[in-house]
């Protein structure tokens, strides 16, 4: 309910809001037929998609999205008051971008802020934005991000990864390849972080899984692109580090696996390191990271 009042009292208030039930156990439509706002559109899908293919909801919701530009919330999240008027002064300032992107504040279970995203440039193109993400210096997530719906449509929808395990960053990759992307570093838009998201749950095994197609997905990007001509170095490193850049990813992913039962985590990825071209190195390197991942994710 939290998440559909923030959307609902945005100061911006030309807006639709689709709500997509994906087969919850909880009472969804009761909760939207308890708003009578006429902005409000609600639909459900016959069966369960979200768990395995979480992308497939999202991209229906872009499919039935009617404005011009769409974000896709998530149903534990909210927005500041502000947010949609943040982004419409950012597109004042960078006419004719695909896509947009703010600062976020983390938030816990209770709505209290714990921390903020890392700030960024105003302006910069796909090359520099896929150099700081990998290197860990960005944090961000599906909903800090405002697309031009014809540009994310044309662009293929959301990018699909197993339990969308980094599908969020190769979308915005995608749609940004030709145009760049803005930023504000107001944070408008409040993640929850607690048990239930992405980060906290689903099958490791398949988080680094979606980290092999990740790492297929930059090298194809990076044989194929033409570099403005302002990204030649940043592309180049982008090209000699790739494998330096994606295994940091591998160890992080590993390193949030094993916030708890460490030793039967490391077990388990000693066991599927042939699959995943892990080394013992790699997981020692990620139990050792486990303990002050676990303190920044508490605090």
């Amino acid at each position: 309910m939290e998440c559909i009042q923030s959307i609902l009292g945005q100061s911006y208030a030309d807006l639709e809001l689709i709500v997509l039930n994906d087969c919850s156990p909880e009472p969804v439509e009761k909760v939207v037929r308890g708003f009578s706002d006429t902005r409000i559109r609600y639909y459900e899908n016959e069966a369960n998609v979200g768990a395995v293919r979480l992308t497939d909801n999202w991209n229906r919701c872009v499919a039935l999205a009617e404005g011009e530009y769409v974000v896709i919330m998530g149903d534990d999240d909210r927005l500041e008051p502000d947010y949609l008027e943040e982004f419409v002064a950012l597109m004042t300032d960078y006419p004719g971008l695909d896509v947009y992107h703010c600062r976020s504040l983390i938030i816990d279970d209770r709505g209290e802020a714990m921390r903020l995203t890392p700030a960024g440039p105003s302006f910069e193109r796909v090359c520099d934005h896929i150099w700081h993400r990998l290197n860990q210096w960005r944090s961000q997530y599906i909903s800090d991000f405002v697309y031009r719906t014809d540009a994310l449509r044309n662009a293929g929808g959301c990018y699909t990864l197993p339990l969308a395990w980094g599908s969020d960053d190769i979308t915005a990759y995608r749609v940004c390849r030709d145009k760049g992307i803005a930023r504000t570093n107001k944070p408008v838009f409040n993640y929850r972080s607690n048990g239930l998201s992405i980060t906290s749950t689903g099958s490791d095994l398949e988080k680094m899984r979606a980290n092999l197609r990740y790492a297929a997905w930059l090298r194809n990007f990076l044989e194929s692109y033409t570099p403005h001509e302002t990204e030649h170095v940043v592309y180049r490193n982008l090209v000699e580090q790739q494998d330096r850049l994606m295994l940091r990813r591998k160890q992080y992913t590993m390193a949030l696996s094993m916030r708890r039962h460490r030793i039967r985590r490391c077990w388990m990825w000693y066991k599927h390191r042939k699959e995943f071209g892990l080394r013992l190195r790699d997981i020692f390197v990620a139990a050792v990271k486990t303990r002050s991942l676990a303190k920044l994710l508490s605090n």
